[in-house]
């Protein structure tokens, strides 16, 4: 098995709900270790980027408006598959269909408020890690 990393935001909805905490200990007690976290205000602009490939989707500007309305916590979550894992963890992104257990499951709203994001490959790992840590705040744990 591959040990690898992976980028994970807390949503606002999640943080209005002051579960980072829970979130948090969801990945680690899968063995999946913070290598790097923060908590931050997303720009406009970032937002944009972040979600350029959903650019011309009906939903797009609906989305980043959700994403800037209020602070994230974002982290590079290190582990044994930790792309898969962290997927597994959060659950479908529609939170009705999601797991028993699972975060979207405990935690989401809606399809669009579904309380957290994980990178879905390993070449979007890279690309969203790099939109939001310096590679000076990446500790490889």
């Amino acid at each position: 098995m591959a040990i690898e990393q992976t980028f994970s935001i807390i949503k606002p909805n999640a943080m209005k709900k002051n579960v980072i905490g829970k979130i948090v200990d969801k990945f680690e007690s899968a063995d999946l270790k913070i290598a790097g976290m923060k908590i931050m205000q997303i720009s406009e602009d970032l937002a944009k980027e972040f979600y350029a490939e959903h650019k011309e989707r009906p939903f797009f500007g609906e989305l980043v408006s959700f994403m800037t309305s209020a602070p994230v916590a974002v982290m590079v979550l290190q582990g044994e598959n930790a792309i898969t894992r962290n997927r597994e963890i959060m659950g479908a992104t529609n939170p009705a269909e999601a797991a028993e257990g699972t975060i979207r499951k405990l935690y989401g709203d809606s399809v669009g408020e579904n309380a957290v994001h994980g990178s879905d490959s390993p070449d979007s790992a890279k690309r969203e890690i790099q939109l939001f840590f310096e590679s000076s705040e990446i500790l490889n744990t």
